[in-house]
């Protein structure tokens, strides 16, 4: 990455000089016989080389904390490759903003424009994201020729490669997000494994741009927790029920909730299908935001602009480490929203409120995650959730005359619920469910429900494995694999596949499963048929 030097560092350092200039006339003058000859006082004089002494330390620091980071490339972790391809620079702004999260969370960041992707680059990565603009009626932005040439045209095997891709385009055009999804297509016919499904945005859609955010936070370290790039217009929900499901599980607490929308005039109801998502806007706990009040000498209950209290400010707002000094107005400018949470719609609309399912996380320090924390131990029932609807059509049902194979662990079970219910009322029954979680006893989410739905005749195959009670099958994409022949005639009769839970080993897993099984062009034919979805995380 260059070093070259920004115009607002050019700009003080030319201040900075003149500064100097002035100094040396005035002391030429001071010292000259002919000149101005009364000494300035001693205070004085030290006081002016401090001021210009600080403000360039100031430049300094300014210029240390902007500074180009120089990759990090640690032998035990590859880094991740970042490549743009944009028209008219938004990709490569979005690129910048991407690389900047994950290097703040201490992952290590190769990034690149697409004319400087090669074959050799490619071969040393083994995670990608790609952030690709379209222009015009489908056309690649016009930087991107040397890539079309050199590589979309040879046959690379890329089965190392795990990738990603944020298509930036405009729904008024036919061919929206064309070159973000040829670019998808080549990266999968050449062996490459998507970690999750193209993310495509419509015209700087906020919404689309913060799910890929959420996606970042999914590659390691804590880009989760920074600042989402858009604000939230979230509403207030009710929070009707709180039930921890799996007490005396070895895993992590898993929490089911249910929430009663907002009233709304006519024509403006919440609505949702299944794959949806709930964008979550967290809070602190109430001790949390009082102890730093108390640390910073501040006054909770005092009333602001808008009409809420400095707590309630405090209790959405990333809480900052210093203080102005007791300035107000100052400490107000400083502060961030809390970054959103998503999580999978775990119901139908007919089901008559919203509910989710989610595991309480846990930070590397031991302290509750900023979402699940909220959620699971703060929020009380009866108060109100900022929550926000976020459509996900990438993960929207089939139609009912198809088949449909289910596959998700732990809290993925939520989104494929969610589709279980819409089929049921569609009178949909070639139902196919593969469940995987620790142990039957305690980690089997909805699992009375789920046996019920088979009693009835709606779910055609129940296979729930369990990682921790021994048996042949440890792990989902085990049953999957052992249940191949029956794979190839479900997908041979029409069926489509959703796979909903962890971004890491399950769905990579199921999804090399489901290559095997099906061959790379079987699995590639029933992506771009729209037979096969993820909703990973």
């Amino acid at each position: 990455m260059s070093l070259r030097p920004s115009r607002a560092l050019l700009g003080n350092l030319l201040v900075l000089l003149a500064l100097a200039a002035v100094a040396w006339l005035l002391l030429r003058l001071h010292l000259d016989d002919n000149g101005w000859m009364p000494a300035p006082r001693r205070a004085a004089l030290w006081t002016a080389i401090a001021s210009v002494g600080g403000y360039a330390a100031l430049c300094a620091l300014l210029w240390w904390q902007g500074r180009p980071r120089r990759e990090r490339i640690d032998p035990a972790q590859r880094p991740i490759l970042l490549v743009w391809a944009s028209q008219t620079g938004f990709a490569a702004q979005l690129a910048e903003r991407s690389a900047d999260a994950l290097r703040s969370a201490g992952l290590a960041v190769r990034l690149r424009s697409i004319e400087q992707l090669d074959a050799a680059l490619l071969a040393d990565s083994e995670r990608a994201l790609f952030i690709a603009s379209t222009t015009g009626e489908g056309d690649p932005p016009d930087h991107a020729a040397p890539f079309l040439r050199r590589l979309m045209t040879a046959t690379p095997s890329l089965g190392h490669l795990h990738y990603g891709v944020l298509a930036l385009g405009d729904h008024s055009y036919a061919h929206f997000c064309a070159f973000g999804q040829q670019l998808d297509d080549w990266l999968r016919r050449h062996g490459a494994h998507a970690m999750f499904d193209t993310v495509e945005v419509d015209n700087a859609d906020p919404a689309s741009l913060r799910h890929w955010q959420q996606l970042l936070g999914q590659l390691g370290g804590d880009a989760s927790d920074q600042p989402d790039w858009s604000p939230v217009d979230y509403q207030a929900w009710t929070l009707l029920q709180r039930e921890h499901l799996n007490p005396g599980s070895a895993g992590r607490p898993v929490h089911w909730l249910r929430l009663q929308p907002p009233l709304a005039e006519a024509g403006s109801e919440a609505t949702w299908q299944a794959g949806d998502i709930a964008e979550i806007g967290p809070r602190h706990a109430p001790q949390v935001v009082q102890a730093w009040l108390q640390r910073h000498q501040l006054q909770g209950d005092t009333l602001l602009a808008d009409g809420q209290t400095l707590q309630a400010r405090l209790s959405r707002s990333q809480l900052p480490g210093v203080t102005a000094g007791g300035d107000l107005q100052t400490l107000l400018s400083m502060l961030q929203p809390l970054p959103h949470r998503e999580y999978s719609i775990a119901s139908a609309m007919h089901d008559g409120a919203l509910e989710l399912l989610l595991r309480r996380q846990l930070r590397a320090d031991g302290t509750p995650g900023i979402g699940s924390g909220w959620l699971c131990d703060v929020a009380a029932v009866g108060g109100t959730i900022d929550l926000r609807l976020r459509r996900n059509p990438n993960f929207h049902g089939v139609a009912s005359t198809r088949p449909l194979i289910l596959i998700g662990n732990g809290t993925g079970i939520a989104g494929l619920r969610a589709h279980l219910h819409e089929r049921e009322a569609a009178g949909a029954s070639r139902n196919w469910l593969l469940f995987g979680e620790r142990h039957a006893a305690h980690d089997f989410h909805f699992g009375d429900e789920l046996l019920q739905m088979q009693q009835r005749g709606m779910l055609e195959h129940l296979d729930a494995v369990f990682s921790r009670d021994g048996g042949a099958h440890r792990y989902v994409q085990d049953r999957l694999l052992a249940e191949a022949a029956r794979l190839r005639r479900w997908v041979d009769e029409g069926a489509a596949i959703l796979v909903c839970g962890s971004l890491q080993g399950m769905a990579p897993a199921v999804d090399a499963v489901i290559e095997q099984v099906l061959g790379a062009e079987g699995k590639e034919a029933l992506v771009l048929a729209g037979r096969y979805r993820r909703d990973v995380y």
